[in-house]
């Protein structure tokens, strides 16, 4: 049984963001959204809330310091060893297909790994030919990237290829922190209950 997840409506604020989610929910081929701003501004939160969404769609997060063949999947060493034959071992690509793939602090990978993961969500199939293997696989999911600009910036030419760039640079009102925490309260006491008001 997967855990509860906060819903995408009942997120305070950050209207402009959601919209660009929802937006890529009905059509994909707008290209992902990278979300600009500093911590605790509830970015995979809203995330999650899409995957949410999308009625089964998987979650997935981009492993920190994951290579290209982690990423894009590689050659089966089991089978490769115990059997002599080249299999596939599908990788996060794979594991993402129908959700959402998100990326945290993706101003932070390698320019060729993110130049990987536009190319391959703007056409929604993943092909891999490397160690004898010659591979491909549907790999259609929302790319969710996040950074945090005092971390780094990303290359005007990959920030060009997102769908939507939105930066969250303001915090929350006095009046809406309470209400962040008066829902986040609810939240946790009785989620099903909570889910079911903003459904």
């Amino acid at each position: 049984m997967t855990a509860p997840v906060f819903p995408l409506a009942a997120v305070v604020g950050a209207d402009s963001l959601k919209l660009a989610l929802c937006l890529n929910a009905i059509d994909p081929r707008i290209g992902g959204v990278l979300i600009e701003g500093p911590r605790g501004m509830a970015k995979s939160t809203l995330a999650r809330g899409l995957a949410d969404l999308l009625g089964g769609g998987s979650f997935v997060t981009l492993p920190l310091g994951a290579s290209e063949e982690r990423i894009v999947g590689t050659l089966d060493l089991d089978a490769a060893l115990g059997e002599g034959r080249a299999r596939f071992a599908p990788g996060v690509l794979a594991a993402a297909d129908g959700g959402v793939l998100y990326v945290d602090e993706v101003n932070l990978l390698p320019d060729h790994l993110v130049d990987l993961l536009l190319d391959v969500a703007a056409s929604g199939v993943n092909r891999v030919e490397r160690d004898g293997i010659s591979h491909e696989h549907a790999a259609r999911f929302l790319l969710v990237g996040t950074m945090n600009p005092e971390e780094g910036e990303l290359r005007p030419q990959l920030l060009d290829r997102f769908g939507f760039a939105l930066a969250l640079d303001n915090r929350p009102a006095p009046r809406e922190r309470a209400e962040i925490l008066r829902r986040r309260l609810a939240f946790d006491s009785d989620p099903p209950a909570f889910n079911a008001q903003w459904e």
